[in-house]
C-alpha cells in the first residue's frame, strides 16, 4: 500500500516552537459539530470532553476547553505515551545506538539457553507482535496484566513484570496489543543510553521536547527507573499537537531532522494484512481512525492525537469517555475529519 505524502510546513507559516499562530476559522457547520461535544447532552454519547484542538496548515483553526481548563492545563496521555516512546526509539536509531531488527535487549530472556523469547526483536515489540501473553483489560475485577503492571505487583518494575511473561504465540505471528511491551522497549532504550531515570528524562527533554517547544510534559518513571512509556506522560493539548505536527512533518522541525528519514513511514505502515481490519496498527501508532492514510496516538478514556496528511491536519481530543462509549467517540472523531475533508 502506498502511503500518502506528508506535507511540508507551508511557506510563511511560523513553526509553533514558541507559540501557535491562528489560522482561518472553520465553517459554522463543523464548529457546531465540535461545540456539541462540550454540551451536557453529549455526555451520554461521547462522555466528557475536556479539550478539542485542531491544527491545519500548521496553524490552530479550532481550540476549546471544558469548564475550568485552559491552554496551560495538562492532560493524561495514557497510551498516547506509546507513540512518544516510538519517537524516542527513532532518535536512538538515528544515533546508531539501536537496531530494531536485532533481538531486543532484555536480560531476562538470556538467562536460560534456548529461551525462544530471546529472538523477539524491538520491531516486533513496537508492532505489538512479540507473541508474549499479556491481558490488556481495563475492567475492574477481570484478569488484567495491564492493571497488575501499573498498579499491582508490577508497578515497582514495569518492564520486569512484562518481560517475565511467557510466549503465547511465535514472535511475529500475531498482533496482540500489550502495554507491557512498551515498557520493555522503554527500559531497553535506557540501557542503550547507559543511563538512569534522571538521564533518560534529560534525554527526552533535550532531544524531543525542547526542540519542539514542548514545555509541559510530565513523564512518569517506576521505582526501577524505567519510563512508563506505556501510559504516563502528561502534556498540554498544545504540546500534544506539537508532537503530532512533528509526525505530520515527517520528523522534521524548523529545518532540522529530529527523527531519522523513514521513521514516520515506519510508524504508519501496517503491521500485517492479517490483523484486525477494524483496528489496523502500525508501529506504536494506530491507523485509519480518520480515514485512509490517517494515523493516531490513542489513549484509554478517549485521548487522541490524530494525524491526517491529506488535510495537513492534527486533531487533539482529551476527556473521559467510558469504555461503553468508546466506539461512539471513535466514530465522532472520524466524522469530524470527514466533514473537513468534504469541505476541503
Amino acid at each position: 500500500m502506498t502511503l500518502p505524502p506528508l506535507p511540508a510546513q507551508p511557506a510563511g507559516t511560523p513553526w509553533p516552537t514558541a507559540q501557535w499562530s491562528a489560522g482561518p476559522a472553520l465553517s459554522a457547520a463543523i464548529s457546531d459539530t465540535l461545540d456539541d461535544a462540550f454540551t451536557p447532552d453529549a455526555l451520554s454519547r461521547l462522555g466528557r470532553t475536556d479539550v478539542v484542538l485542531i491544527v491545519q496548515g500548521g496553524r490552530i483553526v479550532y481550540e476549546r476547553y471544558g469548564e475550568g481548563l485552559t491552554a496551560d492545563s495538562t492532560f493524561p496521555s495514557w497510551s498516547k505515551a506509546k507513540s512518544i516512546t516510538q519517537a524516542l526509539a527513532g532518535i536512538l536509531v538515528g544515533d546508531g545506538k539501536l537496531d530494531i531488527h536485532a533481538p531486543a535487549d532484555v536480560p531476562e530472556w538470556r538467562q536460560t539457553p534456548d529461551d525462544p523469547r530471546a529472538q523477539i526483536t524491538t520491531d516486533q515489540l513496537l508492532r505489538m507482535s512479540s507473541g508474549l501473553k499479556f491481558v490488556e483489560d481495563y475492567v475492574p475485577g477481570h484478569v488484567s496484566d495491564v492493571i497488575e503492571m501499573l498498579y499491582g505487583a508490577g508497578k515497582e518494575n514495569t518492564a520486569a513484570y512484562a518481560a517475565a511473561l511467557p510466549l503465547e504465540h511465535p514472535p511475529g505471528a500475531v498482533m496482540s496489543y500489550a502495554s507491557g511491551t512498551t515498557n520493555i522497549v522503554a527500559r531497553a532504550l535506557s540501557r542503550a543510553l547507559g543511563t538512569d531515570a534522571a538521564g533518560f528524562e534529560a534525554f527526552m527533554r533535550e532531544r524531543l521536547f525542547k526542540p519542539l517547544g514542548m514545555a509541559s510534559p510530565l513523564p512518569k518513571f517506576d521505582a526501577a527507573g524505567t519510563f512508563i512509556g506505556s501510559s504516563f506522560c502528561y502534556c498540554s493539548a498544545g504540546d500534544f499537537a506539537r508532537f503530532g505536527l512533528l509526525y505530520l512533518r515527517d520528523g522534521v522541525w524548523e529545518g532540522e531532522r529530529l527523527l531519522p528519514e523513514g521513521w514516520v513511514d515506519y510508524a504508519r505502515t501496517r503491521t500485517s494484512s492479517k490483523d484486525d481490519p477494524a483496528a489496523p496498527y502500525g508501529a506504536h501508532w494506530w491507523l485509519g481512525v480518520a480515514g485512509p492514510g490517517s494515523f493516531s496516538a490513542n489513549g484509554y478514556d478517549g485521548q487522541y492525537t490524530v494525524v491526517a496528511p491529506d488535510l495537513d491536519l492534527v486533531l487533539v481530543r482529551h476527556g473521559a469517555t467510558p469504555l461503553d462509549l468508546k466506539d461512539n467517540l471513535k466514530a465522532w472523531v472520524g466524522e469530524v475529519v470527514e466533514q473537513l475533508r468534504r469541505e476541503a
